[in-house]
């Protein structure tokens, strides 16, 4: 509404006063600001709708079941090399707990003691680290020469031999003389 109009407006022969169309047009400016909140994000949606069809453009005259197949072989091999990985991991662990059951038996050649063990049944078993001691007993019952610590060599002790040298040393003079001509080294003086 514009105030021309309300200025030429007559209610009988007078015309509307200053406050009265100043009261009109401020309640008509309300009405129209109310009218252009609900409209207010108008541009930003406009922005949005052509950013959305400048991306939609970006697909067109593609594969998209191409794609998905391609996406879905995709996830196979990926779940195909998880399991292949998992299945390496559980080897090592179960190689493992092999040779410290092993050790801790006491077994003097993991690689003997492992070639007579039923691998395939223990890597079935529920329960591996009862049944790889299990086996590992029956073994050491059955092949004890497989298990046992070394027991490291000592020399035997020191005997005086049967010689007739002073203080029993087992030898003589010309013995330790030619000894020390042996290893080049001149004998001591008394």
């Amino acid at each position: 509404m514009k105030r021309e109009f309300l200025q030429n407006l007559k209610i009988g022969e007078t015309a509307l006063t200053k406050e009265i169309i100043d009261a009109i047009m401020a309640e008509n400016g309300r009405d129209i600001q109310a009218a252009k909140d609900a409209f207010k994000d108008y541009d930003a949606i406009k922005d949005q709708l052509e950013t959305a069809k400048t991306s939609l453009a970006a697909f067109e005259g593609k594969d998209f079941d191409g794609l998905n197949a391609e996406i879905a072989k995709l996830r196979g091999d990926l779940k195909r090399k998880d399991s292949e990985w998992q299945a390496k991991l559980d080897g090592v662990n179960f190689d493992n707990s092999i040779k410290d059951a092993i050790q801790k038996a006491g077994g003097r050649n993991a690689k003997a003691i492992s070639a007579l063990l039923d691998m395939d049944a223990l890597k079935a078993s529920k329960n591996q680290a009862s049944d790889i001691e299990k086996a590992i007993a029956g073994l050491k019952e059955s092949d004890a020469y497989l298990f046992g610590v070394d027991k490291p060599t000592t020399p035997p002790p020191f005997s005086a031999g049967s010689g007739t040298g002073a203080g029993g040393s087992g030898g003589t003079n010309d013995d330790l003389s030619r000894f020390y001509r042996a290893a080049g080294v001149e004998p001591p003086k008394n």
